[in-house]
């Protein structure tokens, strides 16, 4: 069986006429099911650069990224965008909720963008709620709810679809130390049921919660990782 995530040798160069920038330098890594892995280092480091090759918004300049043994730089448009809508979840730092939607509806998202029925999405959007522990909020609105409440909601949202791969960016950075706790713990369990994650961060506390540190500067693991 493939591993959920392959980087293999991946180096991003993004191009200016002021000059290139070399963003990712040769990358490698791969994800086991249910492994909870940080990516940590300074701002400008490469976290978000790799977030975004692995989650199927960019393409890297070489090397090859490969979800569920799919490699995105083989792939078209219209396939890439379904890898990305069926296989990715993705946890941003400031919740990225449409206020004019409900907890529920926005949960239903990915779910309605898959033309799944009416009937199947509720189902599943109940679960996912019930999941984060907000299925008593689901009729309220992002405004009506805290920030730990809408992170909460924000990952119900992000699993909903049972994807591959759970990405997270700085998921903790918005919350105070209480909800941040909170919203770690539920990640935890995630994994620990045999979801992958793998969350950029710069909290050592959230790093500390994970089954291993990748450590970035320049593009580069701090120290040379293979596996």
């Amino acid at each position: 069986m493939n591993p959920p995530v392959e980087v293999r040798d991946v180096r991003k160069i993004y191009r200016a006429t002021s000059g290139d920038a070399l963003a990712l330098d040769g990358i490698s890594f791969s994800l086991a099911r249910g492994e909870m892995v940080a990516l940590v280092g300074p701002s400008g480091c490469g976290k978000t650069t790799l977030l975004n090759l692995i989650g199927c918004v960019d393409l890297p300049t070489s090397g090859d990224v490969r979800i569920d043994g799919l490699s995105t730089s083989d792939l078209d448009d219209d396939p890439l965008t379904l890898l990305r809508r069926d296989r990715i979840g993705t946890i941003f730092q400031f919740f990225n909720l449409l206020p004019a939607l409900t907890a529920e509806q926005n949960v239903a998202l990915p779910l309605v963008l898959q033309r799944m029925v009416p009937g199947e999405i509720a189902v599943r959007v109940r679960a996912a709620l019930a999941l984060v522990g907000m299925a008593q909020r689901a009729a309220a609105f992002p405004a009506e709810l805290s920030g730990g409440q809408q992170q909460r909601v924000a990952i119900a949202r992000a699993v909903v679809h049972r994807p591959t791969i759970l990405l997270a960016d700085e998921p903790t950075g918005n919350l105070d130390s209480r909800s941040g706790a909170m919203v770690l713990d539920l990640l935890r369990s995630l994994a620990d049921a045999g979801q992958t994650v793998l969350m950029a961060t710069h909290n050592l506390d959230a790093a500390q919660r994970c089954d291993r540190t990748l450590p970035m500067q320049d593009g580069k693991w701090v120290y040379s990782y293979a596996g």
